[in-house]
């Protein structure tokens, strides 16, 4: 049973709370307490900590309570914990290691993106990256096929683990469009490197996909770093 917008509403401002340290390792949660907090029953409060513990955020045991658990062991592949993550105060530090992983998974992924996709994975990759081209200055119409071209490569790899990755690309694409940390205007070079990997794919071609995808998480993490730098001096 998928749990109900309001047990999720509580589970997200635990989540946060977890995540940004408000609530610390070891600390016991107290389900009376979160239920007076919130309003709610204690069924509902529980219904919104096996969602905390579907994400290694909180373990649950007989006599001992709801406990918080340390960072090291929460599933820092889930998008619920990534999202949280960004939203927090080590944004760029979250965004660094995101990087760091998608320079790893996915050049390698378009390389067999290009050796297995289907017919109509590659017609949707053309048709994401032609989209994002012609954009024009709308970024949430640029975000959307970006999405889109993304998570269809991981799927077209038909590697499971690349294919798990899509909804942490999707959290780490959206926060950098949320949190303005890319320019106002897709660079020329992205633009063109995403139709470039499409058409590689298209053609079965995996060394230039490979080497294309890798300029495209290059350029995204210099962008980054390049803005959040501008900011810090404009702050001082």
């Amino acid at each position: 049973m998928s749990p109900t917008p309001l047990t999720e509403q509580i589970a997200g401002v635990l989540g946060a709370r977890i995540i940004n340290g408000e609530l610390e390792a070891g600390e016991v949660l107290r389900l009376e307490l979160l239920g007076t907090e919130f309003g709610v029953s204690r069924t509902v409060v529980r219904e919104a900590v096996k969602v905390l513990e579907s994400h290694n955020l909180v373990t649950s045991r007989r006599r001992v309570g709801v406990r918080v658990l340390p960072a090291t062991e929460w599933n820092a592949l889930s998008p619920f914990v990534l999202q949280h993550q960004l939203a927090g105060p080590y944004r760029l530090d979250q965004l660094q290691a995101i990087s760091q992983l998608r320079r790893g998974v996915e050049p390698v992924a378009a390389a067999l993106a290009a050796e297995r996709a289907s017919a109509d994975q590659r017609s949707e990759l053309v048709d994401s990256a032609t989209a994002m081209e012609v954009a024009n200055g709308d970024l949430d119409s640029y975000l959307d096929h970006d999405v889109r071209f993304h998570s269809t490569l991981l799927q077209a790899s038909a590697n499971p683990l690349m294919m798990a990755l899509s909804g942490i690309v999707t959290e780490v694409l959206t926060a950098r469009h949320h949190y303005e940390l890319m320019p106002p205007e897709p660079t020329v070079a992205a633009r063109r490197l995403h139709v470039e990997v499409a058409r590689a794919v298209a053609a079965g071609d995996a060394g230039t996909a490979e080497r294309a995808m890798r300029e495209i998480v290059e350029e995204a993490w210099s962008g980054v770093t390049e803005i959040s730098g501008r900011r810090a001096a404009a702050e001082r």
